[in-house]
């Protein structure tokens, strides 16, 4: 299996990390896509993924997975066990419920405002920009984030007493966070407190 990517941006990360966590690092070669040089917009890649986001799993047969959700599941069903996704119907509706919250309300948000409201990846990259929009979206993911605090306020994952795929996106919304140099509201102790302990994660460390 191959891996495109662009190390360092959050969805890459996630998709690491699911990796780390089933133990399959090993089994993939990563291939690295020039994001900013512009060549997840050039035909080749576009074959692979016609929305030009990385990341993308390309399995042995040549056909690819994209979306971080779609691969995550593929990988977690891999081995016949899985536990990023759920272990059972309940489960695996509620990981998908708090991964879709994590990612429309923390993740895409400030990743929208990075995007929008910042230089982002430059102006090569950047053709169209909304400075209030994405300032609007920087609002949006602090509300995220509270919302997930809440959730935590409750239980140890966002997804109940289990690591999940919930969490994995979660982690990286914070991750932009700190590459933009944002704090948390120091009120969020929860969320903050969860953060901590998924940072010291062998797989976290590992991607």
């Amino acid at each position: 299996m191959k891996v495109y990517e662009y190390k360092g941006f959050p969805n890459p990360a996630r998709v690491r990390i699911a990796l780390a966590e089933k133990g399959m690092l090993d089994r993939v070669a990563f291939v690295q896509v020039d994001v900013p040089g512009g060549e997840h917009r050039q035909p080749a890649f576009l074959a692979k993924n016609p929305t030009a986001a990385v990341p993308v799993l390309e399995l042995d047969d040549g056909s690819c997975i994209a979306e971080c959700t779609a691969i995550t599941e593929y990988l977690d069903h891999l081995d016949g066990q899985p536990a990023l996704t759920g272990r059972t119907h309940h489960e695996r509706a509620i990981v998908h419920m708090m991964q879709r919250r994590a990612e429309f309300g923390l993740l895409d948000a400030i990743v929208a405002y990075f995007h929008h409201a910042t230089p982002g990846l430059g102006p090569d990259i950047e053709v169209y920009q909304n400075k209030e929009w994405g300032q609007h979206q920087y609002k949006r993911a602090l509300e995220g984030a509270r919302y997930l605090d809440s959730v935590l306020a409750k239980q140890p994952y966002l997804a109940g007493d289990f690591f999940s795929m919930a969490d994995i996106t979660a982690f990286a919304g914070l991750v932009v966070f700190d590459f933009l140099g944002l704090e948390i509201p120091a009120d969020l102790k929860h969320l903050k407190a969860w953060r901590a302990r998924v940072a010291e994660r062998p797989s976290v460390k590992a991607a």
